[in-house]
């Protein structure tokens, strides 16, 4: 018996155009929507990893001024790096990002591999980051799937946001690009997931794939203008998570010059001091921080 391949839908036909179409006339106006830099877009790409543009684009404008080149990111010190990612959290992209610097500069003399492959093998770039550089930057056919590109392509092309599982997901994200425009698809499809395709509270009837929306010709709610689904839930208390408090305690580190240790006082917010001496134990063992030997609460930034 033959095998065949699975079946793969067809992209709408006007999709594309209507998105990208859209993108033109409204999409967002960012600063590193401006240039195919190898290093400067995968900096905006590792930075928007988990965090919402509109802090991006501040933290990206100051992180390449202090490291304008891969090369001055590699050669800087983990604690600079990350005093300048301060801000943006999860900070341990920081220090993926300077390693990825170092790869880079080591093993590729200084400029970042165009292959998917190839960068999928650096530190902390994984298939999305890898396909978003590899299409914005060195404009490859590639289609980039975070959450909002895969809320837009399960919804027009297959009818629901789960239409297709990862595997399939990723052939259709790469049948849909146009080849002409990879880098202003992928940032068009990241645009419409934001704006329009939301996962409980879509705005369908304003969203510019509404014509050509498999999920919208089935859903009869959908072709109004406004908002369909349920209301949003409440907003987390952050000040009670492990998180906010690893955030605050590096807030803290930032603020020592050169190599000084920090004694990292409690408490912290509602967190008192078996709490910290935890997430001060856990940010070393990510290489976030080093643990003075002598004092449990005493800590300062990696120096090398």
């Amino acid at each position: 018996m033959v095998a065949t391949a699975p079946f793969l839908p067809t992209v709408p036909e006007g999709l594309r155009e209507a998105i990208l179409a859209w993108y033109d006339a409204r999409g967002r106006s960012l600063p590193f929507r401006g240039t195919t830099d190898p290093y400067a877009v995968l900096v905006s790409e590792v930075m928007a990893q988990q965090t919402q543009i509109s802090r991006v684009a501040p933290a990206w404008t100051t992180f390449m001024a202090a490291f304008p080149t891969i090369a001055d990111l590699a050669a800087a010190s983990p604690a600079d790096v990350l005093r300048a990612w301060r801000g943006m959290g999860y900070n341990r992209r920081a220090l993926n990002l300077w390693r990825a610097a170092r790869v880079v500069v080591d093993e590729h003399g200084g400029r970042l591999p165009s292959e998917v492959a190839a960068l999928e093998r650096l530190p902390g770039i994984g298939a999305y980051t890898a396909r978003a550089v590899a299409a914005i930057a060195f404009g490859s056919p590639v289609g980039a799937v975070d959450t909002n590109v895969r809320r837009v392509l399960g919804r027009a092309i297959g009818g629901a946001i789960d239409a297709f599982p990862p595997s399939e997901l990723q052939r259709v994200a790469d049948v849909a690009v146009p080849a002409d425009r990879p880098a202003d698809w992928t940032h068009a499809l990241m645009d419409v997931g934001a704006t329009f395709c939301r996962t409980t509270q879509p705005l369908c009837g304003e969203c510019p794939a509404l014509a050509f929306c498999r999920y919208a010709a089935a859903s009869p709610a959908a072709g109004r203008v406004g908002r369909v689904g349920r209301d949003a839930s409440p907003a987390p208390r952050f000040t009670a998570t492990s998180r906010w408090l690893r955030g605050r305690i590096l807030d803290r580190l930032r603020e020592v010059e050169g190599t000084g240790w920090l004694v990292v006082d409690a408490p912290i917010g509602g967190h008192d001091r078996a709490a910290i001496v935890a997430a001060l134990e856990r940010l070393a063992s990510e290489g976030l921080l080093e643990l003075d030997p002598a004092s449990p609460l005493s800590a300062r930034l990696p120096v090398g």
